[in-house]
């Protein structure tokens, strides 16, 4: 495999469950082992659906806006600004939610990608695993 240059605007899948504009850009299904780049365009008052990454650990850069950072697992939220960095744990319920009234861009996700999370969103085939494509 050679070295790759992509663009968010043409080399991408969306995940609604993230966002109404959430683009999976380096990820299993393009041929990715193990990384995983989101980019996410989150509306005021989008929320993803809360969940957890069994394996994975969740790291968001915040290019622009504010938004809120629920830890579910500890009860706790905190809120993320331009210019920070969001890690969250394996296995740690979490949702983001774009509570700020401005629009949130970010990149980011699950490292290593969360397969099953990706089959149960309906954009990994069982046969596309460990970051390869049939």
């Amino acid at each position: 495999m050679a070295v790759r240059v992509l663009h968010v605007d043409d080399d991408h899948v969306t995940l609604p469950m993230v966002a109404e504009d959430a683009r999976l850009v380096v990820w299993p299904g393009m041929g990715a082992y193990t990384a995983n780049m989101n980019y996410v365009r989150m509306k005021p008052g989008e929320e993803n659906i809360p969940h957890a990454h069994p394996e994975s650990e969740d790291t968001i850069f915040v290019l622009s806006g504010a938004a809120t950072v629920r830890d579910l697992t500890h009860d706790e939220t905190h809120v993320v600004r331009e210019g920070q960095v969001v890690h969250i744990p394996a296995g740690l319920r979490h949702q983001v939610v774009g509570d700020h009234g401005v629009l949130v861009e970010s990149v980011g996700g699950p490292c290593p990608a969360d397969l099953g999370g990706l089959r149960k969103a309906g954009v990994l085939d069982d046969d596309q695993s460990e970051g390869r494509t049939e």
